[in-house]
């Protein structure tokens, strides 16, 4: 049986204020959980929600990272127009910014009946085979979550997508971060998840065009919807 999912894209939207949003909806669900029935309703019955949004620049830094992985100041990150952000996911430091499709799923996992390994597996599935509409081939890292190109080639391997979740009770929060049209100059100033000998890439810097970020967002929807055996039972936009 499906899982029952509320689409919501948000557009772009203050990192914290989006942040402030989906910890609402994420507590509700996993307070369900805990007492068996929230305003009425069985945790059964609560559907998921999945947030795609743009963020102005920021960055952000999981729970498990390094800040001598940021390598600017304040004052240079205002200067860039950046903010940053200390939070509760895995994963080490990262940017969000205009042109990247994040996605915040937030999703119970026992309804789903998958653990958190195969949903992180499934979440780069989705992208894989996104970005493969596009004629690209993504993989995976051994040592890494997210999505490359060319991680079996030293020198080459480059990050287009990438992932840190936070879950309690089974219930997620945090994503995903997709470049399409991303401005990677922002990457120059991080160790993007802690990464020194790796780079990154957009769909933009690949196929040598800038994308139709609604389009790309349509076939990520569909993939999204395939992979998780979803149903939309309420979509804004």
């Amino acid at each position: 049986m499906s899982y029952s999912v509320i689409y919501e894209d948000i557009g772009l939207e203050d990192y914290k204020q989006t942040w402030d949003y989906q910890s609402v909806i994420f507590n509700r669900l996993v307070d369900a959980k805990k007492n068996g029935t929230s305003a009425g309703n069985s945790p059964e019955k609560l559907p998921g929600t999945l947030i795609i949004v743009e963020h102005p620049h920021v960055y952000t830094l999981g729970k498990s990272g390094s800040e001598n992985n940021l390598l600017i100041d304040f004052i240079q990150m205002q200067a860039k127009d950046a903010t940053f952000f200390k939070i509760d996911r895995g994963g080490d430091i990262t940017y969000h910014g205009p042109g990247q499709i994040v996605g915040y799923p937030i999703f119970d996992l026992e309804i789903i009946k998958i653990g958190l390994k195969e949903y992180i597996y499934r979440l780069e599935e989705s992208i894989i085979n996104t970005i493969k509409e596009f004629g690209l081939k993504g993989s995976r890292l051994t040592r890494g979550t997210g999505v490359w190109l060319d991680p079996e080639i030293k020198g080459k391997t480059r990050k287009i997508c990438a992932i840190g979740v936070k879950a309690s009770k089974f219930v997620t929060m945090h994503g995903f971060a997709f470049n399409v049209n991303t401005d990677l100059s922002y990457f120059n100033y991080i160790n993007p998840c802690g990464f020194t000998d790796k780079g990154v890439t957009s769909l933009e810097k690949e196929l040598g065009r800038k994308q139709d970020i609604e389009y790309v967002k349509e076939v990520l929807k569909r993939k999204i919807k395939s992979i998780f055996d979803l149903e939309w039972i309420k979509t804004q936009s």
